[in-house]
C-alpha cells in the first residue's frame, strides 16, 4: 500500500535543492508525480506530489525534517487516499497586462471569488517596460469556471476592473 504526500519547500536558492529532496524521494522508494517550483526574490518555492510504500513514509518525513538545518523548510501533508473528482466547469485562460501598481491580484482575485471561479494556477510577474520605462504587472491564471455559472458575466465583471485599473486582459478558453 502507498502512501500520497504533498511536500511544500521553501529556503534560500542554491543549486542542487531540487536534487537533495529528489534523492531523499527515491532513497525511500519514492515515485515523484508532479511538481510546481520557482525561484521568486532570492527564495526556492514548490510543491511536490509523491507516492511511497506507507511503511517508508515515516523515513522520509525524518529525513526531509532534517533538511531544516541545512535552511529548507519542508512541510508534509498527508494527500487524499483517492483523487478528487475533478469538478465541472469551464476551463479559461486569464492574461493581465498593465503598469504596476498595489492591488492588482486582490481587485482581479475578488471578482474570481464572488463568481466562485476557481483558480487552478497562477503566475505573476513584474517586469521593465520596453519602452515607457517603469514596470509591468503580468499575470496569466488558468481558471474552472463553475458549471452553473455565467461566463459572460465573469468575463464582464473582469474587464469593468481592468479599465480601473488600466490593464490589458485576455480571457479565453483554455487550450
Amino acid at each position: 500500500m502507498n502512501s500520497s504526500l504533498v511536500l511544500t519547500l521553501i529556503g534560500p536558492d542554491r543549486p542542487g535543492l531540487v536534487e537533495t529532496v529528489a534523492e531523499l524521494v527515491a532513497a525511500h522508494g519514492g515515485n515523484w508525480l508532479e511538481s510546481r517550483m520557482a525561484r521568486l526574490g532570492g527564495q526556492f518555492a514548490g510543491i511536490v506530489r509523491i507516492e511511497l510504500p506507507v511503511e517508508r513514509e515515516t523515513g522520509l518525513r525524518t529525513a526531509l525534517a532534517a533538511l531544516g538545518a541545512k535552511g529548507l523548510a519542508v512541510a508534509v501533508t498527508r494527500d487524499p487516499a483517492a483523487p478528487p473528482t475533478p469538478a465541472a466547469g469551464r476551463a479559461v485562460t486569464l492574461e493581465l497586462v498593465g503598469q504596476d501598481r498595489p492591488g492588482i491580484v486582490h481587485q482581479v482575485t475578488r471578482v474570481l471569488a464572488a463568481h466562485r471561479v476557481n483558480v487552478e494556477e497562477l503566475a505573476t510577474e513584474c517586469v521593465e517596460a520596453p519602452m515607457a520605462g517603469g514596470m509591468l504587472f503580468q499575470a496569466r491564471a488558468q481558471l474552472l469556471i463553475p458549471a452553473d455559472a455565467d461566463t459572460a458575466v465573469v468575463r464582464g465583471d473582469l474587464e469593468k476592473i481592468a479599465a480601473d485599473l488600466m490593464v490589458d486582459l485576455r480571457f479565453a478558453d483554455a487550450q
